[in-house]
């Protein structure tokens, strides 16, 4: 188990270890979250890079990683613990063949942790010989709002009570990473309890310093060909806008067909990769598609502003 980052340049170095590239801001909330023992929640669109953060926390400080993954209609009996009913009934039909007649004993005796199966978070809060974990509660924007209501006590006090036995606290707080797509808008009260950040789309600078970490066999032209494109694509108005992720796909893809440089063809037979809805690809394939190159071939494509910043 590694010691947490005792400075905004540690978690810098820690986050890049994880081969990670984020820039100061996101590296200083991250600090932040981790000396104050506070949860750290993260916004953007999906495939910036926010899951990714758990996981290299996760590696990096030699903790295990606990994942949550969100979806509608999530309930505690999902998320946090549920009784093993089957066991239950076969305790108590054992004791009625033995005659038991102490009904309150047996009740307190079906309801121990003998019989009580821990979820995601109860099992961020019970003690583990590699340190406190990372517990990451992905995608909460798919749940419904009573469900947040639940998390206060979690967040706040790093415990969950069970009617049957009382209250579970968590010997040493879990470190937590909450993800949102935005999708919509999670409740003030749970970020109260959490330092925020938002992570955008990186600028291209940014983009290609990522694309070298995670794809370190693509060409430079094929590259800086990747990067203008997918920026560029960013700029329209689609239904999806790919991200980090999908940049990281499409290298990946080009390579597998042996491609150094970007045409039109295989623009049009690979935009799948970037492009997840139909829509958006009827709207790029073809003429569209060919007048972005032209743009990047003839150094006419700006990279968009970098507004906030994203890694992965």
């Amino acid at each position: 188990m590694a010691d947490l980052p005792k400075s905004v340049d540690e978690a810098v170095a820690l986050l890049s270890a994880g081969d990670y590239v984020a820039d100061r801001s996101l590296a200083t909330t991250l600090f932040l979250a981790l000396s104050m023992g506070r949860p750290l929640f993260l916004e953007g669109e999906a495939g910036v890079g926010k899951t990714e953060i758990a996981k290299v926390l996760a590696a990096r400080l030699g903790r295990n990683l606990v994942r949550l993954q969100c979806y509608e209609g999530l309930d505690v009996s999902s998320a946090v613990y549920e009784w093993n009913y089957p066991a239950q009934m076969i305790e108590i039909q054992a004791a009625r063949a033995a005659a038991v007649e102490d009904r309150e004993r047996l009740v307190d005796e079906v309801f121990t942790e003998r019989f009580l199966i821990a979820r995601p978070i109860l099992k961020a809060l019970e003690p583990d010989t590699a340190g406190a974990p990372v517990l990451l509660i992905d995608e909460l924007d798919r749940t419904d709002e009573p469900f947040e209501a639940y998390l206060l006590e979690v967040l706040a006090d790093f415990q969950v009570t069970i009617p049957e036995i009382g209250t579970v606290k968590a010997p040493k707080p879990p470190i937590v990473v909450i993800t949102s797509n935005r999708t919509r808008e999670i409740h003030d009260a749970i970020k109260r309890r959490c330092l925020y950040h938002w992570i955008g789309y990186p600028d291209a600078a940014r983009e290609k310093r990522i694309l070298a970490v995670k794809v370190p066999g693509v060409a430079e032209r094929l590259s800086d060909q990747i990067i203008a494109f997918v920026q560029r694509l960013r700029d329209e108005d689609l239904f999806k806008k790919p991200g980090v992720a999908e940049t990281i796909d499409w290298a990946n893809a080009l390579i597998r067909l042996d491609r150094t440089e970007l045409d039109p063809g295989t623009v049009d037979e690979t935009l799948g990769v970037l492009l997840k809805y139909q829509d958006d690809i009827a709207r790029i394939q073809g003429s569209e598609a060919a007048k972005f190159l032209e743009e990047i071939a003839a150094g006419g494509a700006t990279a968009r502003p970098p507004v906030m910043e994203g890694g992965t």
